[in-house]
């Protein structure tokens, strides 16, 4: 396995060689290839495969956590706020995922990963994490906020049953235009989180920076590489929803396998100046 490894960062270290790179208060922003995500997948499938219990362990906890929260959402008769719900959990998704990205460092550096370990990096991080955590938190109240006014905005505040809500969404004028309305809006908020967050999280474990010099050298390496970040945005996004879809059960796989792969991604387009 460390044999492995080792030539996948030879791999990594030849293609640097080749890449254009741009300095971002200290850190260099590399060019990539529209190839280069899904070599992300496939390290990320590799680092999933070389920890299975402790990867598949932390995408089984997210998904109970998951489940509860819509079992919660249904029992309370609020269960037209799962969409936005589901779509909320992407936007904090970087943050939670700080115990796989510890994992995929130890595999990278020859340790042992642990479950202990991936919980301690999730739950003792850093201030600078902690107020990242926060603005994201923040960013998902004010869109779960906006998803309620456009709901509101075609459907009043009478929340209607799963059953005949998943049908008016689907087939009336009103529940489309919430439908393409909501796609729209949620989509700017996803775009303005992925700019953000990308490879930040990742940074702020591995180096000394602060919240906002990790945010700028993440936005900075999305201007960089824009057919390739969204190619990547949009791979994050189907793993997600098909993780989501299936009842939350293809979160057991799809949460680690892209938080891992967010790993490589964070390596491959940030270097330390020097």
């Amino acid at each position: 396995m460390r044999e492995s490894r080792r030539q996948d960062m030879a791999t990594r270290s030849a293609t640097d060689s080749h890449q254009e790179a741009v300095s971002t208060d200290g850190f260099d922003v590399r060019e990539i290839s529209l190839e280069t995500p899904w070599r992300w997948v496939r390290l990320g499938w590799q680092d999933l495969s070389h920890s299975p219990v402790v990867s598949l362990s932390y995408g089984l906890m997210f998904a109970v956590v998951s489940a509860v929260i819509a079992w919660c959402m249904f029992e309370l008769d609020a269960s037209s706020v799962l969409l936005p719900l589901a779509a909320g959990f992407m936007l904090v998704g970087p943050v939670l995922a700080m115990g796989l990205y510890e994992t995929s460092r130890r595999l990278e550096e020859g340790r042992q990963p642990t479950f202990a370990a991936a919980l301690r990096a999730l739950l003792g991080s850093s201030n600078q994490v902690r107020f990242f955590g926060v603005i994201l938190m923040f960013i998902l109240l004010v869109w779960m906020r906006i998803a309620t006014l456009i709901f509101a905005l075609f459907f009043g505040m009478e929340y209607p049953p799963l059953g005949d809500f998943i049908g008016s969404l689907l087939f009336t004028p009103a529940g489309l235009g919430m439908l393409v309305t909501g796609t729209a809006v949620g989509a700017v908020f996803a775009f303005i989180v992925f700019a953000i967050s990308a490879v930040s999280i990742p940074l702020l474990m591995d180096r000394d920076v602060d919240a906002v010099t990790a945010a700028a050298v993440s936005v900075k390496s999305v201007i960089r590489n824009p057919g390739a970040m969204i190619l990547w945005g949009w791979i994050i996004s189907v793993l997600m929803m098909v993780g989501i879809a299936t009842a939350f059960l293809g979160l057991v796989v799809a949460f680690p396998l892209v938080g891992h792969a967010t790993w490589h991604a964070y390596r491959d387009l940030v270097a330390v100046k020097g």
